[in-house]
């Protein structure tokens, strides 16, 4: 099982999931659970956690094809100013710049493209790249705005 390339940094994991819809459930309520902590507003939070879901569907499903023997993984990253989460999956990966455009009037009715236009939307960052030795990773960002 070939993890992204570089190491996290000291003290973060990764968490292997199934390429099941019960273990995209499963790193939904771990993200679910660190966002609660993390003081994001809770309007803020659902968007997030429904970015988080499309990408996890999207690993478990296109990019690892619900195969049992490939794994999703996810990291949490909590920093000062907000967090990070990064998803990977085990496929043979895609091209980001060819993903079909769901508002377009001709791709109303296809499913492609759903998760990475909630993601894109609701996120700060979203950045997809290749992973070795296979797959794709997708690394999100949230700013916490504090109070003033």
């Amino acid at each position: 099982m070939g993890l992204p390339s570089g190491q996290p940094p000291s003290g973060q994991t990764w968490i292997l999931l199934e390429s099941t819809l019960e273990g995209v459930d499963h790193g939904e309520s771990l993200v679910k659970a660190a966002l609660k902590e993390s003081g994001l507003p809770e309007e803020d939070q659902y968007w997030v956690l429904l970015a988080v879901r499309e990408i996890l569907v999207n690993a478990a499903y296109h990019g690892n094809r619900f195969d049992a023997d490939k794994k999703v993984s996810l990291r949490i990253t909590r920093h000062d100013a907000g967090f990070a989460i990064d998803i990977g999956d085990e496929g043979d990966g895609f091209d980001p710049d060819v993903v079909p455009d769901p508002k377009m009037h001709h791709n109303l009715a296809k499913q492609s493209g759903r998760g990475l236009l909630i993601a894109r939307s609701f996120l700060d960052e979203v950045t997809i790249s290749r992973r070795e030795p296979r797959g794709m990773l997708v690394h999100m960002t949230k700013a916490i705005k504090t109070q003033v």
